[in-house]
């Protein structure tokens, strides 16, 4: 199935939602039993990673020409209080410029895409507030909008956007392996030697399918931004010096946890021999391959993060590990195994209790790639 027509996160304001799960406060973290008053979630973190490439991006483009007109545009904004995080960031970097160099406010126009079953009803409430109580009158913002569509397509006109963002977005894929399906190859097999033997086969089914998911995506934003226009963005990603990286996915805690749920019987091994989770971490190298084999955007910077721990360097509790995956996976689960929120709660519990320091660090090494391009053809 199409990522576009099953994939978003828990709505609402409730207690498993996104909204409330996205950004963590005083949250109790792993190791020790230090407790922090510093937010902590993968999303709000790469944001806050992502800051110091959008304050160099703007300096540099706004340096060769500020036009009167700027159009922003973040994709996969999801939902919540990060909803609107990178493009203020924008906004407030291209307002300092102009006030450091003493040069005109240029209107800003603001989209926020998502697909269109994201919870853009939570969107347009922060939007409200957003364009209420963050702007002086020194901002001059002509549009606020949101985007419904998926960003494998064409979602602007050609030569229209000056700005993208995208933060913890682009790990999505457009689709499953195809051929993973038609094999009948799970995601993640029950039985740990047909597991080993097909391990080679799953990554290299998932990494085809970013491969061509992500060389579209640029070449859809090439056309839509102005030449000189920037895409600064990240994403999930592995750790290339990690030995486990070549079997780690962005999948694997959640695809023991569920295994774990078919060993005790809670859901059915057909069920969970048919789950494919739409989702690839890249290696960083990798990802660098595909930009420049695409051709249209050169490489400004790459950071790589460790994904999991905070900016303070400290890991998140187990029980937030485990909140953070139910609000993300549970829309994804709940329609293909037609569960109820008890069997999720017993979901959650299964994560939180895999979700150790030495699952998270061993088993488990991803890491956070925050890249800043520059559309050069």
């Amino acid at each position: 199935m199409a990522t576009k027509q099953m994939l978003h996160m828990n709505p609402g304001q409730g207690e498993t939602s996104y909204a409330r799960n996205s950004t963590i406060q005083n949250t109790p973290f792993s190791k020790t039993t230090i407790r922090s008053e510093k937010e902590l979630h993968l999303q709000k973190t790469a944001q806050d990673r992502m800051k110091p490439l959008i304050e160099d991006a703007i300096k540099a483009f706004c340096g060769a020409a500020l036009p009167k007109s700027m159009v922003i545009a973040d994709l996969g904004c999801s939902s919540g209080p990060n909803a609107l995080t990178l493009v203020s960031a924008m906004v407030d970097a291209i307002h300092r410029y102009c006030m450091e160099y003493m040069q005109p406010q240029p209107e800003m126009c603001i989209f926020l895409n998502d697909l269109p079953c994201n919870d853009f009803n939570t969107v347009a409430k922060s939007l409200g507030e957003f364009k209420h109580g963050h702007f002086s009158s020194s901002h001059h913002i002509v549009v606020a909008s949101m985007v419904p569509g998926s960003f494998y397509e064409r979602l602007f006109t050609s030569g229209s956007v000056h700005f993208f963002c995208s933060s913890i977005s682009l790990q999505w894929l457009s689709e499953v392996p195809e051929e993973l399906v038609k094999s009948k190859i799970p995601m993640y097999d029950s039985d740990e030697q047909l597991r080993l033997l097909n391990r080679e086969i799953v990554a290299n089914a998932y990494a085809r399918q970013f491969r061509k998911d992500f060389t579209l995506f640029l070449s859809l934003r090439a056309q839509e931004l102005v030449l000189g226009g920037r895409l600064i963005f990240s994403l999930v990603g592995r750790c290339s010096s990690n030995h486990a990286s070549k079997s780690t996915q962005v999948w694997k805690l959640l695809a023991v946890a569920l295994n774990d749920m078919v060993l005790k019987g809670v859901i059915s091994k057909e069920k969970f021999d048919t789950f494919h989770i739409p989702i690839y971490a890249p290696l960083d190298k990798e990802l660098n391959s595909i930009i420049e084999d695409e051709g249209s955007f050169r490489i400004n910077k790459t950071m790589v993060h460790d994904a999991f721990h905070g900016t303070d360097g400290m890991l998140p509790s187990p029980n937030t590990i485990a909140s953070m995956t139910r609000a993300v996976f549970e829309p994804v689960i709940v329609q293909h195994f037609g569960i109820s929120g008890e069997t999720m709660a017993d979901f959650a519990s299964a994560v939180e209790r895999l979700s150790s320091s030495s699952f998270v660090e061993v088993e488990f090494p991803l890491v956070c790639l925050c890249l800043s391009l520059t559309r050069a053809r």
